[in-house]
């Protein structure tokens, strides 16, 4: 995966503070330098939800593929709860599993597909992380009050959890034999990967520059502290996406599962069998644009040095997703998820005007 993170602004009343200060000699409203600069620290708390995977695959709604090769017990151990199997055909399948024998595929039939198309995968998800990184604001003031500030800093890399436990739901009528003993109801839900077994699902580096509008309160050389509002907009691009190498062993096993079913070995992609295909996964993150709204302060140590504090909310989200493909069958499994990022940024810095 690989894109996501925050800066920002909302429009809020502050009071102004005012009172003559002994550090300036400049007449009310005069003077005002058009440039500041500040560096400090800028820590991001995140504050979504995880939203569902929705899960896609090649293998159409009640596509037809061959069984191929199969263990008896496999067969058993996926029959449907409470569907009727013909009394032959269950003895047959009893014998043979005592032996840990297979239904070879001369006799193993065909099997309707169904339930692999499309899926979402409730309670599933990624969620970011907060992070603190080295913020750096610059700002031009048109007039005394109303400045324009561009936010920046050091992109930092962002992990992202993993929410919940995927599972395809697969089911399919097999013909075992011709269909010569009838039909065979197979149900399971097939484990797929545990997002938050093996830590950070994934992670990508965050390039959040934002752009905002802002109404300093109180006049230079009269008012050390001068609360501002600001609004504007943020844009945030994700690279060096990362996912977890133990998910991605996950991923890769399931686009084994669906080559198989494709190259008509479907009772081998029940049983985790490897197939003949080259699943490679890759991890995507979509470009976005957020509104950013920002309260803070200004504290003048003197005309030309400051202190400098703001809280801001960005309203963020992305999407990210993953893909399992192989050279020769193409996209195996598509995987997509809104990612909820909505993140509260804290700002601590010193600057200097010119």
């Amino acid at each position: 995966m690989k894109k996501t993170l925050l800066f920002a602004s909302t429009l809020l009343a502050l009071p102004a503070v005012s009172y003559a200060s002994p550090y300036f000699s400049l007449q009310d409203g005069d003077g005002f330098k058009r440039f500041s600069v500040s560096v400090g620290a800028l820590h991001v708390m995140p504050q979504g939800k995880a939203q569902p995977f929705r899960v896609n695959t090649s293998v159409k709604e009640g596509e037809t593929a061959k069984v191929g090769d199969i263990k008896a017990q496999t067969v058993l151990d996926n029959i449907k709860p409470g569907s009727s199997v013909n009394p032959f055909l269950k003895a047959t399948l009893d014998g043979l599993a005592l032996i840990n024998a297979d239904v070879a595929s001369a006799l193993s039939g065909t099997a309707e597909i169904r339930g692999l198309s499309q899926w979402d995968n409730p309670g599933t998800g990624l969620e970011a992380d907060d992070v603190t990184t080295l913020g750096i604001m610059t700002n031009y003031f048109f007039t005394d009050n109303i400045s324009f500030e561009m936010k920046a800093g050091i992109p930092p890399k962002v992990d992202l959890q993993g929410k919940g436990k995927i599972y395809a739901p697969f089911s399919a009528t097999a013909t075992p034999m011709g269909g010569a003993l009838g039909n065979l109801e197979l149900e399971n839900d097939i484990f797929i990967t545990d997002l938050e077994a093996h830590g950070p699902a994934a992670s990508a580096r965050a390039w959040t520059p934002a752009f905002e509008f802002q109404y300093h309160f109180g006049k230079t050389g009269v008012n050390k502290f001068r609360p501002y509002v600001g609004l504007g907009l943020m844009y945030a691009y994700f690279n060096e996406l990362e996912i977890n190498p133990r998910t991605e062993q996950d991923l890769i096993a399931a686009g084994h599962m669906i080559a198989n079913i494709k190259q008509g070995q479907a009772g081998a992609s029940l049983e985790g069998t490897p197939s003949n295909a080259n699943p490679k996964v890759e991890l995507e993150a979509s470009d976005t644009f957020a509104p950013v709204a920002t309260v803070g302060f200004t504290y003048d140590f003197n005309e030309k040095w400051f202190a400098v504090g703001s809280l801001s909310y960005a309203h963020l989200q992305n999407d990210t997703t993953i893909t399992v493909t192989d050279a020769t069958h193409g996209e195996l499994i598509r995987s997509k998820a809104d990612i909820e990022v909505n993140p509260i940024l804290a700002y601590a810095g010193i600057g200097i005007r010119f």
